[in-house]
């Protein structure tokens, strides 16, 4: 960072943490929205020489769209997820069958099934417990669903 943003955020750090944290779910959301915000300011060289009163409305309009930008996003993977039904349990599959299915995928492909439709798991908890990203979880469970049909497609 340099001097004069380092300068800033020494100024304003205690009102934009409040506010951070006012807006946000929990503290780890909040610091990301203001490390966002810092990292944004970088690229406005005329924010130092505004009044402090217009510096610190600039990080709060930041960290405010940063928000809503998240939660859009959030609610645009959850629709998306729940229009990811599982097809096996479509195609008249019993539970004892796709138990049985299951076996066939590698270990950590399985529990990604159980996870996500025994469960009701999203992504975005699942990637929280394995610590991989949402969308690492959905490309995986994709994969599972693929070979999971084709074991289907062979059994007919």
């Amino acid at each position: 960072m340099n001097v004069g943003v380092s300068d800033l955020y020494e100024k304003l750090k205690d009102d934009l943490l409040r506010f951070a944290k006012s807006i946000a779910r929990h503290e780890q959301e909040a610091n990301d929205l203001i490390q966002d915000a810092m990292v944004k300011s970088l690229n406005e060289p005329q924010l130092l020489s505004l009044p402090e009163y217009k510096q610190r409305a600039w990080f709060f309009r930041v960290m405010k769209n940063r928000l809503i930008d998240d939660r859009r996003k959030e609610h645009r993977l959850t629709q998306w997820e729940d229009d990811f039904d599982f097809p096996i349990q479509q195609a008249g599959v019993s539970n004892l069958e796709i138990t049985e299915l299951l076996r066939h995928l590698p270990q950590d492909l399985s529990d990604l099934i159980f996870k996500r439709y025994w469960l009701g798991l999203s992504s975005q908890e699942i990637g929280g417990q394995s610590g991989l990203p949402a969308s690492t979880v959905r490309y995986k469970l994709h994969l599972a669903i693929k070979r999971l049909r084709t074991i289907l497609e062979e059994e007919k």
